[in-house]
């Protein structure tokens, strides 16, 4: 990633169409993208838009892959049941000649299923690791620019802190469902406590509207 920015830095738009095929591909992970996005390398471009399209669509990919995932696991599972009560010879013997050419008529093994099942799992890991390292980076940013500002005795709510806060707000609701089922986690790991007031008051207004 950091080689792909160096050699096009000045053309945006080949940076987010690169960036969605090396996701596309595999060659990066989400989470790779999501650490690059928050580095200090690019503190520079964080205020740029091109950047959190590159993010969105990070997100958007592996939410997609665990929908996917999730349909075909319930799928073959469902498969397996209907498959289950009912046990006419007939069906079967018609479902093997069919076997090959018409592969959703084909009943998968327990085995297939408890995989396919496997790799739902590890992409729901995967899911909920990409959104606490995104708000955990935004966290760490928001939290080092408000003590900075207390240090110099400057008011805080500048641009760049409503311009990040809206961000975060942005990824809230643009992927509110997902957010949604990791919320308990986030309040756990993230937003606790002892967090800085206006930062959590974003997650709790998130909360507020899923309510």
């Amino acid at each position: 990633l950091k080689s792909v920015w160096d050699l096009w830095r000045n053309h945006h738009q080949m940076l987010v169409v690169l960036t969605d095929k090396l996701l596309k591909t595999g060659v990066v992970e989400c989470a790779a993208v999501a650490n690059w996005v928050f580095s200090k390398d690019m503190v520079g471009e964080f205020s740029k838009c091109y950047l959190w399209e590159i993010i969105n669509i990070t997100i958007r990919k592996m939410n997609k892959h665990v929908s996917k995932l999730s349909k075909e696991a319930s799928e073959a599972r469902r498969m397996i049941e209907d498959s289950d009560s009912d046990s006419s010879d007939s069906e079967n013997e018609d479902s093997n000649k069919r076997r090959g050419r018409n592969r959703p008529a084909e009943k998968p093994s327990e085995e297939a299923v408890e995989k396919l099942e496997e790799r739902l799992e590890a992409a729901q890991a995967d899911q909920k690791n990409l959104f606490l390292i995104i708000f955990q980076r935004f966290i760490m940013i928001l939290s080092e620019h408000l003590v900075r500002c207390d240090t110099d005795a400057v008011d805080f709510k500048n641009p760049w802190y409503q311009w990040t806060v809206g961000r975060l707000h942005q990824i809230f609701m643009l992927h509110h469902e997902q957010v949604e089922k990791y919320s308990t986690t986030l309040e756990t790991l993230l937003f606790t406590q002892d967090l800085d007031p206006n930062i959590l008051d974003v997650f709790h207004q998130f909360v507020a509207l899923r309510m």
